[in-house]
C-alpha cells in the first residue's frame, strides 16, 4: 500500500510533465509566429532568430491590413467557409440519417463510398474539378470554391454524422412516431437536438477543411474570390518573402477558428462522447 502512495505523486507528475511538453511543442510554432508578427522588419530576418522582439510593434498588422486585396479575400475566406459548412451538413445529415437507420445495401455501399472518397488525395481531382465548376459557370466565385470544399468535408461529414446517430437509441424515434411526428418532423424535432453535440463538431470540421484549404483556391480562383491563404502566400516583395505582414496576417487568419474552438469546446467533448458509445 505504501509503495502505491509513493508511486502515485510521481506517476502523476509523470503525467503532467508530458502534457506540458506535448501542448508546448504544438504551441511552439503559433507561439513564434505570433512573436514575429510583432518584430521590426530587421529583427524578423535577423540571424541567430530571436524568439521576442526586443521593439515590439504593430506596424506589420497595419501594413498586412493595409495591402490590396486582403480585406476582400478575408471576406472570400469566410462566405466560402459558411457557405461550404451549410452544403456539407444539408447533405451529410440526410445521408448518414438514412444509412444508419433504413440500412439498406445502397446505404452501406454509400458509406463505403464516403470511405474511399476520404482516402483521395484532393489534387487527384483538381482538373476535374476545375472543368465541372467552369461548365456551372462558378469559376473565380466563393459559391463555385464553397462547391469544391464541400467535396472534401462531406465524406468526412457523413462518416462522423452515421457514428452520432449510430448513438441515439430507435425507441426515442419510435415514441416521437407514436406521438404522430412523420420521419422528417421526428429527425428534426427529437434526432437533431439529441445529436446536437455531435453537429457541432461536424461542422466545426466542415469549417477547417474550407478555411484551410488550398490547392483548390489556387486552381478556381484568380481576383474575385481568393481567400486569404493565397494572399498569404502572395506576400513577396522582390528582396524575398515580407516576413512581418505575412505572420501578422497568417495570425489574424488563425483567430477565428481558435475562438470557434474554444467557445464550441463543450458541444466538441460531448459530441465526440457521443459517437462513442452507443445506446
Amino acid at each position: 500500500m505504501t509503495g502505491l502512495i509513493i508511486k502515485r505523486p510521481a506517476l502523476k507528475a509523470t503525467l503532467w510533465v508530458l502534457t506540458i511538453l506535448t501542448v508546448t511543442l504544438y504551441a511552439l510554432p503559433f507561439l513564434y509566429l505570433l512573436l514575429t508578427s510583432f518584430k521590426t522588419p530587421f529583427e524578423t530576418l535577423a540571424v541567430p532568430p530571436k524568439l521576442v522582439p526586443s521593439t515590439w510593434t504593430i506596424e506589420n498588422y497595419v501594413s498586412a491590413l493595409e495591402r490590396s486585396g486582403v480585406v476582400p479575400s478575408l471576406i472570400n475566406s469566410t462566405s466560402t467557409a459558411i457557405i461550404s459548412t451549410v452544403i456539407s451538413l444539408a447533405l451529410a445529415i440526410p445521408a448518414a440519417y438514412a444509412i444508419t437507420r433504413f440500412r439498406t445495401r445502397s446505404g452501406r455501399f454509400l458509406s463505403i463510398t464516403a470511405l474511399v472518397t476520404r482516402m483521395v488525395p484532393p489534387v487527384a481531382v483538381g482538373v476535374p474539378m476545375m472543368s465541372i465548376i467552369a461548365s456551372l459557370k462558378l469559376t473565380d466565385t466563393p459559391t463555385g470554391l464553397a462547391i469544391s470544399h464541400a467535396t472534401i468535408s462531406l465524406p468526412l461529414s457523413i462518416l462522423l454524422m452515421a457514428s452520432f446517430f449510430e448513438a441515439v437509441p430507435v425507441e426515442i424515434e419510435e415514441a416521437a412516431r407514436v406521438d404522430g411526428c412523420g420521419r422528417f418532423a421526428t429527425l428534426w424535432r427529437v434526432v437533431l437536438p439529441v445529436v446536437s453535440g455531435g453537429v457541432a463538431v461536424t461542422a466545426i470540421f466542415a469549417f477547417l477543411a474550407s478555411w484551410n484549404e488550398f490547392l483548390f483556391a489556387t486552381l478556381l480562383t484568380s481576383v474575385r474570390a481568393q481567400t486569404t491563404p493565397i494572399m498569404i502566400a502572395n506576400f513577396q516583395t522582390q528582396f524575398g518573402l515580407d516576413w512581418g505582414p505575412m505572420t501578422a496576417l497568417a495570425t489574424l487568419y488563425s483567430l477565428p477558428v481558435i475562438i470557434l474552438t474554444i467557445v464550441l469546446q463543450r458541444h466538441i467533448v460531448a459530441g465526440l462522447t457521443l459517437g462513442a458509445v452507443k445506446g
